[in-house]
């Protein structure tokens, strides 16, 4: 590892990608406080929500709302959101009209290696997704807006067990060739091993970089920290986390929690990376939020709690 490359990027999902596997829905106030209790611990990203039907997605509803409200309060001169960007995730053209109404900065629109999952998670085939995603990417970069794609079960599927690595890199560039700046590598039910991620990394890199490459990792079986570890080792330097380690996706079966944001930075904090995240605050939100979730969170460090020296 390069001692000059030592900076690491934290995307904040825990808002989206957290909450919406979450049997309670958090009132928009309570979303709000979350939000501006991250922004104080420094993440500079965050994923605020997602414009979906709340019908099947009722953890999501309000994000209209929600994110207009922490765009109002970035108006104050003391707001802890002026340096963060908003983003939030849009699966159609309803979607992002609901998006530039909110006057969100970013949306991110989502797509699968898997087909069973695609038709599951967005109710369409893969190829369908790109052609519907090609008007909502034209469209929201025409209006100023930055995109990131998302590209889900991108090492296993629990419906249709390995998948292909030729497809990962492929549908990952087609989400760059249609506009996406950024394209997130998700392992969507927690299944990845470092070996797997090195090998699928290098490939992606060879084909579209590693500066615009994320990683997304869940920690269904305890191997997130090792798979952002060999990230880290052949130059990955963006990752999704969530607050707690909240998460999972209702159309994935053991798709339980993302890897918790306090873990990640106690690692990478340890070994001497830099997040611009301040760790004790990190640990006190999630601390805070565990009693308004209604039960323990998977983090290890918040439960743990920090080292002294």
């Amino acid at each position: 590892m390069k001692t000059n490359d030592t900076t690491v990027r934290i995307v904040e999902v825990g808002l989206r990608d957290g909450l919406q596997n979450e049997k309670k829905t958090l009132a928009i106030t309570d979303r709000h406080l979350l939000a501006r209790k991250l922004a104080n611990a420094g993440c500079r990203e965050l994923e605020l929500g997602a414009f979906v039907s709340s019908q099947w997605v009722p953890q999501m509803a309000g994000s209209s709302e929600l994110i207009t409200a922490v765009l109002e309060e970035r108006r104050l001169k003391s707001s802890p959101f002026k340096k963060v960007r908003i983003s939030a995730l849009v699966p159609n053209q309803r979607g992002l009209e609901a998006a530039f109404e909110s006057r969100v900065e970013r949306i991110a629109v989502f797509a699968s290696a898997s087909e069973t999952f695609s038709k599951k998670n967005i109710n369409c085939t893969i190829r369908e997704s790109f052609v519907r995603y090609k008007d909502v990417i034209d469209e929201a970069k025409r209006n100023g807006l930055t995109v990131r794609g998302y590209l889900s079960m991108c090492f296993d599927c629990h419906f249709e067990g390995k998948v292909s690595e030729a497809k990962v890199v492929k549908y990952a560039a087609k989400l760059a060739e249609l506009g996406c700046d950024e394209i997130s590598i998700g392992d969507t039910i927690g299944v990845a091993d470092p070996r797997q991620v090195a090998r699928i990394g290098r490939a992606l890199i060879s084909e579209l970089g590693k500066k615009n490459l994320a990683m997304h990792f869940h920690d269904t079986r305890g191997t997130a920290l090792a798979n952002i570890l060999a990230s880290l080792e052949i130059g990955l330097r963006s990752f999704d986390t969530s607050i707690g380690g909240l998460g999972g996706c209702p159309y994935a079966p053991a798709a339980t929690g993302n890897v918790a944001t306090e873990d990640v930075v106690y690692m990478l904090h340890r070994m001497g990376m830099k997040t611009g995240l301040d760790l004790n605050e990190l640990v006190e939100t999630a601390r805070w939020l565990q009693p308004i979730i209604g039960h323990e969170l998977p983090s290890k460090v918040s439960r743990a709690g920090l080292p002294i020296g």
